[in-house]
């Protein structure tokens, strides 16, 4: 079944500034900028530290960058990289390429140095701005990199200040079309190899337009926390929503429970986006009993499902609503919205659903073959909206497969239910198939979940030689928590198909998991699947 979302209540302090879906030339992020340092000039957008950036200065600032990597020979389609933790400068370099028609690839700083010149050689990167402590990471591979022709180093006292004030600060007012690609953003490789997601100035402006709606109402006295990882789309789209509707943001270097908490009162934040484990694990920091938040009006939790029991906890202490977002780097962000009164409200299983589509944003339920499935039947989750990338670098093979007849395959599994509801029952290649029977991790997971003693869970098939496949759990208990393999297994078992309850169950002290907050089930697979 196909629903389109209703109209979400706009920011009421500025216009969300969306875009017709084929329109070329759009307002772009680089637009807004020069908006701001015209009209409020000495209006914050960034906080870092005790470090400030201006609406004045960030366009000065990305005017020199645009200038400078012009005279470094990068050309219009050019690719350049950060390697580093969250800083300020990444919006100076965002902004600064799309003004020198460049495109910006964001490196996830915990690969490992193998996997970051895979990133630099299959992008084509020209220049690499990297932090001082992760050039050493960057030394091992530069003699390897087949493209990258200058390596600054952001923070280093003849590096990244020294390049940039000697630029000219003059705009260069290219003009930029729509479908021009802006970033280059690499899937985590939770399933293999990363693939480089082109992500275009429309693609963007949309995902802004739909977040701005579906995350508002806006005031003038909003302050954004951004405390993910900027390489993840999740966090590059909330830290630019600052730029695009006039707000600060409070960016965070790295996420640290008790310093997150301190910045929520220290700069009266109002809105936050953080995984569920963060969001627990702030709520579980002794500085949660000592800090003012009665600031704090909305935190949107995202990258994996959040317990009921933590939902509830978190809108007590907290103080403030609570709301879910579903998306993809394939999607510029966010694909649907499971508001603050769904938390409140807590009707039937709605609080395991991801939320309605969010504004612009059409889903479809279809069968292997492609055809809409029945309201509530279980299949592939696709997906059409101005958001959706053109596809992957160089990879017109696996373009192919994910974009057809105008519809975009997220290869999650999922059903919609009668009020428009989306429920992500697995991704496709997490589906257990066990005797010919197809069993969904999430459903099991989310039992397992209930359990008192349970804090945390993953659900995984490994080899079986009389059922193929069979499924197992990995448990996190909750603190001076006991329990028994056996005794989960049965409480799983009392409800649902036994054949859908783990085979084994085994206790560890934490989950494997990615910047986002995503469990890494393939490590997990490869660890419990060697020599079966």
């Amino acid at each position: 079944m196909r629903h389109q979302h209703d109209r979400r209540n706009r920011a009421d302090i500025v216009d969300g500034g969306a875009q017709t879906d084929h329109e070329l030339n759009v307002e772009t992020l680089s637009d807004k900028v020069r908006k701001w340092a015209a009209t409020r000039p000495d209006l914050v957008l960034v906080w870092a530290g005790d470090v400030s950036v201006t609406s004045r200065q960030l366009d000065s600032r990305a005017n020199q960058v645009a200038n400078g990597l012009r005279k470094e020979g990068v050309a219009r389609e050019g690719r350049i990289a950060i390697l580093s933790k969250n800083t300020p400068v990444f919006y100076e370099l965002l902004v600064g390429a799309e003004r020198a028609e460049a495109v910006l690839v964001p490196i996830n700083y915990r690969l490992s140095a193998r996997e970051i010149l895979f990133v630099l050689d299959d992008a084509g990167v020209e220049v690499l701005f990297v932090s001082s402590e992760l050039e050493p990471v960057f030394r091992q591979i530069a003699a390897s990199a087949k493209t990258v022709k200058k390596c600054i180093v952001i923070d280093a006292a003849q590096g990244y200040e020294v390049w940039r004030r000697p630029q000219n600060d003059r705009d260069p007012h290219r003009p930029v079309a729509g479908d021009a690609v802006s970033v280059q953003m690499y899937t985590s490789g939770t399933t293999g190899t990363p693939k480089g997601v082109l992500l275009t100035h429309a693609n963007i402006v949309a995902a802004l337009g739909s977040a701005a709606a579906a995350w508002g109402p806006w005031h003038t006295r909003d302050v954004l926390l951004v405390t993910m990882p900027q390489y993840h789309i999740g966090a590059s789209i909330w830290g630019m929503m600052g730029l695009w509707l006039g707000v600060p943001g409070v960016l965070m270097r790295e996420f640290v429970p008790d310093e997150a908490l301190r910045l929520i009162q220290i700069h009266r934040a109002t809105k936050a986006q953080l995984a569920a484990v963060m969001m627990r694990m702030m709520l579980d920091d002794p500085a949660m009993t000592e800090v003012d938040l009665s600031s704090l009006e909305l935190i949107i939790y995202g990258a994996s499902p959040a317990p009921l029991e933590l939902i509830r906890r978190a809108r007590q202490e907290f103080g403030c609503g609570i709301a879910q977002g579903y998306g993809m780097t394939e999607v510029a962000g966010s694909l649907t919205y499971l508001a603050p009164r769904d938390h409140e409200e807590e009707i039937g299983e709605r609080l395991k659903s991801a939320g309605r589509p969010v504004e612009g944003v059409e889903i479809r339920i279809v069968d292997p073959q492609g055809a809409t499935l029945p309201e509530g039947s279980i299949g592939e989750v696709v997906c059409r909206s101005a958001q959706v990338t053109p596809g992957y670098w160089s990879l017109p093979d696996a373009t192919a497969q994910c974009l057809r007849d105008g519809w975009f395959h997220t290869g999650d599994l999922g059903r919609i239910d009668s009020d428009g509801y989306l429920y992500i029952c697995d991704r496709l290649k997490d589906m257990i198939v066990s005797g010919g029977e197809n069993i969904y991790p999430a459903e099991v997971e989310a039992v397992l979940s209930a359990h008192p003693a349970v804090r945390e869970v993953a659900v995984f098939g490994v080899p079986d030689q009389r059922w193929g496949e069979s499924p197992k759990a990995v448990v996190v208990l909750n603190t001076d928590a006991t329990a028994s393999p056996e005794g989960l297994i049965e409480f799983v078992r009392a409800r649902l198909a036994r054949y859908k309850a783990p085979r084994s169950i085994e206790f560890v002290a934490s989950l494997p998991r990615n910047a986002s907050g995503k469990v890494l089930k393939r490590e997990l697979r490869k660890a419990y699947s060697t020599g079966r």
